[in-house]
This record gives structure tokens, sequence and C-alpha cells, in this order.
């Protein structure tokens, strides 16, 4: 695979497997794929196909056995806990659980993202209310999680995640608990706000529903990843 300069992500014979001896099991088989900046790249699959295996790869939240996993420039296979840290400083995570804490309001909740960035208290406040205000959500800035329906508190997420300007956002299955069109207008929102920044957008999910809104489709099944290009009727049909 030849590299390119945008590719944010590219795994060259990825390979990762759990368990010792008998019970070793391969989850992922010579993984070759790319994702480029300013891109929303939709991983889809099956339960059970390896999407969460490789997210987590691809997070720097485990480490790499096999093959070749450059992250934002960066190779992951050997690299020490502390590079991991490093790398995870740079990337955005959203799931499908929101994880916001219920406890503080929606504008609190995005700032602690910005705790480390931004010393100023005040500016901490500006910076999370014009992002909240990015995602339609600057009217609920003294609500709670509870309080916002489950469309809401996923835009609440999204502004949480982008709070440290990260160069990759990675979603896993941001969708899941939404209806059609809330799921829609979530990654509609995820894509539109990342291509201004230039940053990627890697979604891994089972929901082809959103197969118009992704620039570029991986598809993952029983550990090996191929280029999916939906034709018109496949696109018409989801």
């Amino acid at each position: 695979m030849q590299p390119t300069s945008s590719a944010v992500i590219r795994t060259e014979r990825l390979s990762h497997s759990y368990g010792e001896g008998e019970l070793r099991s391969q989850i992922l088989h010579d993984l070759n794929f790319q994702v480029e900046a300013g891109e929303v790249t939709l991983l889809v699959g099956p339960s059970g196909s390896g999407k969460s295996t490789l997210l987590t790869l691809i997070g720097a939240l485990r480490s790499v056995e096999s093959g070749s996993l450059q992250v934002l420039g960066e190779e992951l296979c050997g690299a020490s806990e502390q590079a991991r840290v490093q790398i995870r400083r740079r990337i955005g995570f959203i799931f499908q659980s929101h994880n916001l804490v219920s406890s503080l309001t929606v504008l609190q909740n995005v700032q602690l993202l910005l705790q480390l960035r931004q010393p100023d208290p005040q500016q901490r406040v500006r910076q999370a209310t014009a992002l909240l205000e990015a995602v339609g959500l600057g009217h609920r800035l003294h609500h709670y999680p509870e309080e916002l329906s489950g469309g809401q508190r996923q835009r609440v997420a999204i502004a949480r995640a982008l709070a440290p300007e990260p160069e990759l956002i990675l979603a896993d299955e941001p969708t899941a608990s939404l209806d059609s069109q809330s799921g829609k207008d979530v990654v509609e929102l995820l894509g539109n706000l990342c291509r201004n920044r230039g940053s990627a957008v890697l979604l891994v999910t089972h929901d082809l529903r959103l197969l118009n809104d992704a620039d570029r489709i991986w598809r993952i099944e029983d550990g090996r990843v191929n280029r999916w290009v939906p034709d018109a009727a496949e696109l018409a049909h989801h």
C-alpha cells in the first residue's frame, strides 16, 4: 500500500490475537487500510468481526502485537505506554453511552476537557460555550444530562470530544441508541465540524443507515477488512 501524506491512520499487515497457547484466538488478520484527514470514514461489520478491537488499537488503548499501525504519524507497534499516552491526548473519543458526568451541567461537562489546555476559567467558559453553540445546544448550557434527549446528549459528547482540538475522532457506535434522523444528524454534524478543522473521523458502526454520510467505507468481517463502495441499490435500500 502506497503511503499518502494525508493519511491520519495507516495499517500494514496489522494482526491481533487474544489468549495464550491452545486458547489463543486471532481476531484481526493482516489488515491494510487507511483513514484520510478531513474525511468521515465508516468501519462497518457484524458483531464480533473485530471492530472494537481495532478501535482500541488505533486509540492507543491496547498494545499492538504484529504489523504496522501508524496513527497521526507515530508508529504504535512497539510503542511505550508513555508514547501511547501522548497519542491518546491527540485523539477525541465518542462512545454510545455518552459517558457524561450526571452531576455536572452541559457546560461543565465540556469544560472538563479544557482544563489541561486552558488555565483561564473565563476562557474555558467561552470556548465551551462556543462549542456547544456549534452543536446547536447554546440554549442548554446549564441543563443536566438527564434533562436532554439522547440526540442532545450525543451532541454534548461531540462538543466535549472536540474541546481539546483533536486531530482524530474515534467514535464507537455513537448512533446505536438514536432514531434514524437523530443518528444522521449527529454524523452530519460531526463530519462538518471536523472537516472545518481538518480533522479525521473514524466511526465504527453496524448501522448501515449511515452509508450515505461517509466519505469512505471499510467493511470488516472475520477480522479481515476491505474497502467497500456500495452501489446505488445498496445506498437506496439504507
